[in-house]
């Protein structure tokens, strides 16, 4: 190989050694250009955890509730007021309550249905020893001596209804099967049922009205319509 041709192909391979160095240097960024844009994205991360003064509360605030504040739970329903019934006995003469019967009427007037206002009515009962007349008349009278101890405790007297059933229903036979008269019967039959009515329900409130709409209001719409027909 001559001499020419020597330096020809060193020429040669120096030039490609220049190209292959040029391509390696645009492919990979300088040092220091790597360690600027580790830096950049170093910054951006820790910028998301920053805190901006005045939003602390945001950041650590929790949800707020998907229930409007101006929507209430609806209040429990009342239980309803029940009737009240009891029966009162009398003493072997049929004219004097007896301690029972007083802590029975006690109660009675302690009762939901008497503390709201509910009536009473008062069924007088006696035995069927005597005639009828009699006996209605003694029942009349228990059952008046049963409405003036329930006056004497605060109910309204008015609230307070008698009524006289004589012997026509007693709550045992007076008899002994054999026939004969049974006294401890007959004693529980001299009796007033006394009966507490719940008070009525109170009447459903009336449906609001429509308002109808203000002569002001439908001649706005006139001039409205007036100025787009102009138009």
């Amino acid at each position: 190989m001559s001499e020419t041709e020597t330096r020809r192909i060193g020429a040669i391979e120096a030039v490609g050694m220049a190209t292959l160095l040029a391509l390696a240097a645009c492919s990979s960024p300088p040092a220091a250009d790597r360690g600027n844009a580790a830096d950049v994205a170093e910054a951006a991360d820790n910028a998301d955890n920053v805190a901006v003064p005045g939003n602390e509360a945001e950041a650590v605030a929790p949800a707020k509730s998907i229930l409007r504040p101006e929507v209430t739970a609806p209040a429990p329903e009342e239980e309803a007021v029940r009737a009240e019934d009891v029966v009162v006995g009398f003493d072997e003469a049929g004219k004097l309550l007896t301690d029972d019967a007083k802590a029975a009427l006690d109660a009675l007037v302690a009762s939901p249905a008497a503390r709201a206002g509910g009536a009473f009515t008062l069924r007088g009962h006696s035995d069927s020893r005597g005639d009828d007349r009699a006996n209605l008349r003694a029942s009349r009278r228990r059952a008046e001596t049963v409405r003036d101890y329930l006056a004497a405790k605060g109910i309204d007297p008015a609230r307070l209804t008698v009524i006289a059933l004589g012997e026509t229903t007693p709550l045992v036979p007076n008899a002994h099967p054999d026939g004969s008269d049974d006294p401890v019967a007959r004693q529980k039959n001299r009796r007033v049922e006394v009966h507490v009515a719940p008070p009525p329900p109170a009447p459903a409130p009336a449906p609001a009205a429509t308002p109808a709409p203000t002569p002001a209001a439908e001649g706005g719409d006139a001039v409205a319509g007036n100025a787009a027909a102009a138009k």
